[in-house]
């Protein structure tokens, strides 16, 4: 574009001076002539920065996610190809899973086992409150048949002492009495028991063998539902739309439970579209201004965009935690840079290869009349992009 100015500066240079002669070619005129042009492009470039910047950083970038098992086995199926688009929770591989059904079986068996333990032990509770029930019934007579043998031990002792009874009779009440208090002391004894038996109950207030009879049920329905869950992730699925690039997993081979060791890449169908700018560019930028891009995987094509926010940090940001105090000597590293996101319009469907490089730049609210200069020089810079310059 500058070249362009310069070149329609030129013709009229030459129309005034030298075509129709209307002013002396001096060196006065001279030193204007090659002046006005060097001040003006100087001032228009520097406008420009600030109200349209532009950026010869721009990045398409996808998530990425490192396909990790969540079970060790071995791999009996991969229906996915390399680089085909699948949908999310598509299969992308199977692990045999006999082992995994087996497990469940195996817990699933001894929860009858475990539930029956349960019921008895909780018919043994019910059982011991019973039996206390009848002792404390069965000593509530025994005190009531103990107050009227009492009753009728002091009347068969005054009627002896009168002559009115027999000696015979006092001594049977007599006998009464202690054979009660006998069946008292057993009966008190019996309660003990149970009340011993009862003691030893759980925090919740459950007698000892329910609460871990209970407790083992739980705990075999923990380790059911963990097995079907082991079971479930032998089919492993895709987290998002996207596609498995570098894909190199086969049938026959062993897939391990480690973080460090993914099985394949997928790359998610959701990218972020990143300019990067100087850290003095971004004074006028705001949310939602017009941006536009062009990719080298493009040539000759403007991608129109929005801005979506303006990522205010980066690395020399902040410091390393560690046990030791920072270094703050100067190093004599590079000012930062600070990323812009930019939405990509919905009218525009070209595919966006994560990776691609090129340059765009940002029309601000202000300086409009000049934001054409910067469209020009991005378009030009696109058509560059046809050409291949390498030797071999």
């Amino acid at each position: 574009m500058e070249i362009l100015l310069l070149l329609i500066y030129s013709g009229i240079v030459w129309l005034i001076f030298f075509k129709f002669k209307l002013l002396p070619w001096n060196t006065v005129s001279q030193v204007i002539v090659f002046i006005i042009p060097v001040v003006s492009i100087a001032l228009l470039i520097l406008i420009l920065n600030i109200v349209a910047p532009s950026s010869h950083d721009v990045r398409v970038m996808n998530y990425n996610v490192e396909v990790v098992p969540r079970v060790t086995g071995l791999v009996v199926d991969v229906p996915v190809e390399p680089n085909e688009h699948v949908k999310k929770g598509d299969t992308l591989f199977r692990i045999d899973p006999l082992p995994f059904e087996l497990e469940v079986k195996n817990i699933e068996a001894k929860l009858p086992g475990l539930e029956a333990k349960l019921v008895s032990a909780e018919a043994f509770d019910r059982e011991l409150e019973s039996q206390l029930t009848t002792s404390n019934n069965h000593i509530r007579v025994i005190n009531t048949q103990i107050d009227l043998a009492v009753k009728r031990l002091e009347q068969t002792k005054e009627l002896a002492q009168s002559g009115a009874g027999s000696q015979f009779d006092y001594e049977q009440a007599e006998t009464n009495l202690k054979n009660l208090e006998a069946q008292l002391a057993v009966a008190e004894s019996e309660k003990s028991q149970v009340i011993q038996r009862l003691s030893a109950q759980s925090d919740e207030g459950e007698f000892a063998q329910v609460s871990e009879a209970r407790a083992a049920l739980e705990q075999a329905k923990s380790d059911l539902a963990m097995a079907k869950w082991r079971l479930d992730q032998t089919v492993y699925r895709a987290p998002a739309d996207g596609r498995v690039v570098n894909l190199q997993l086969r049938t026959g081979a062993m897939a391990v439970q480690f973080p460090i060791k993914p099985v394949m890449s997928f790359v998610e169908d959701e990218q972020w579209v990143v300019a990067l700018f100087a850290q003095n560019e971004l004074r006028r930028v705001e949310k939602g201004n017009e941006a536009e891009i062009a990719l080298r995987t493009h040539p000759n094509r403007i991608i129109k965009c929005t801005v979506d926010h303006i990522v205010w940090a980066n690395a020399q940001g902040q410091l390393t935690a560690s046990g030791r105090i920072p270094d703050t000597k100067e190093m004599g590293h590079h000012e930062g840079r600070f990323a812009v996101r930019l939405t990509i319009d919905e009218d525009n469907d070209v595919f966006l290869a994560p990776g691609a490089v090129g340059q765009g730049a940002i029309y601000t609210e202000h300086g409009k009349l000049i934001h054409l200069i910067r469209k020009v020089i991005i378009r030009v810079g696109t058509k560059i992009d046809w050409l291949i310059l390498k030797l071999h």
